[in-house]
């Protein structure tokens, strides 16, 4: 891997064996830094504005939600301003065949959805994510939270996306991939190093890397966490860039991504792997 950028910061996390780097910082001031047109592929978990004072259920216990100062909602429109900023920032970055996944609940998909037709983000599709034994709704005034719903979007209209169509099939047993997935939460291993709130697991992303990104292609992850999409791009021999503002999470990523790379042990899909030509122009790849 190159030296980094002139106008970015020096990475807080940097693996040029498997093109990762780990920015500490806003996500908005980081993002304007970045090249525009230079990434491949957006995941972005962003806050869900859940930390209100109300209650779950965890461990079988009653507990407060209260995520971090970070999940605070400051009202429908001073959120979805939010929201239009950082989508803003990160279309910008976007290749023009580039796309980017969203993942949230209904107090933010919506604002979500809307900030991209805003924008004129091209809507590919909503997928519902089943989450299997979900926690109980011990007000019993709602049915239980089951799902999550995931917001898969092309640059623009004029984006032609990758989408690996055949691959997704393979790994439904010949029947073309439907939009509803079933997949577990995070395991226990993927909390070996602790737990983020909002910790997605590396299995839905690794079939949302697989599905719309080639091999060595460019990923980037504003909303970094516990570095799941970091993690999943390196075991499917993708580049990331990961962008965390709390030192907790940089420090739980970077020891899950150490634990992990000697060796990578997911079995990567060669067949869609890019030619050197067209590796990505953000970290000037050598090798």
């Amino acid at each position: 891997m190159s030296k980094p950028l002139p106008n970015l910061p020096a990475p807080v996390y940097d693996d040029p064996r498997h093109h990762i780097r780990l920015y500490q910082g806003d996500c908005l001031q980081i993002l304007a830094q970045i090249p525009e047109s230079s990434v491949d592929l957006v995941f972005a978990d962003p806050p869900y504005f859940l930390s209100n004072g109300g209650i779950t259920c965890h461990a079988g216990k009653m507990v407060s939600v209260h995520k971090g100062d970070w999940d605070k909602s400051k009202g429908p429109d001073a959120n979805h301003d939010f929201n239009r900023a950082w989508l803003a920032a990160c279309q910008r970055v976007l290749k023009p065949n580039g796309s980017i996944w969203v993942s949230g609940t209904a107090h933010v998909i919506h604002s979500v959805g809307f900030a991209m037709q805003q924008l004129g983000f091209k809507l590919l599709n909503d997928i519902s994510w089943v989450k299997p034994n979900p926690p109980p709704n011990l007000s019993c005034r709602y049915f239980t939270h089951a799902t999550e719903t995931i917001i898969w979007a092309a640059k623009n209209n004029k984006s032609r996306h990758t989408f690996h169509y055949k691959l997704m099939k393979e790994q439904n047993r010949g029947k073309q991939m439907k939009s509803v997935w079933e997949i577990k939460p995070p395991e226990p291993w993927e909390k070996k190093f602790g737990k983020h709130p909002t910790q997605k697991p590396v299995a839905l992303l690794e079939r949302i890397l697989l599905a719309s990104t080639s091999e060595g292609d460019l990923v980037l992850d504003p909303f970094s966490g516990s570095g799941t999409t970091a993690l999943a791009a390196m075991r499917t021999g993708r580049k990331a860039i990961g962008i965390e503002i709390e030192t907790g999470y940089i420090e739980q990523t970077t020891k899950r991504l150490q634990d992990d790379a000697n060796p990578v042990v997911f079995k990567r899909s060669h067949q869609h792997r890019r030619s050197a030509s067209e590796e990505p122009v953000l970290f000037e790849m050598q090798g």
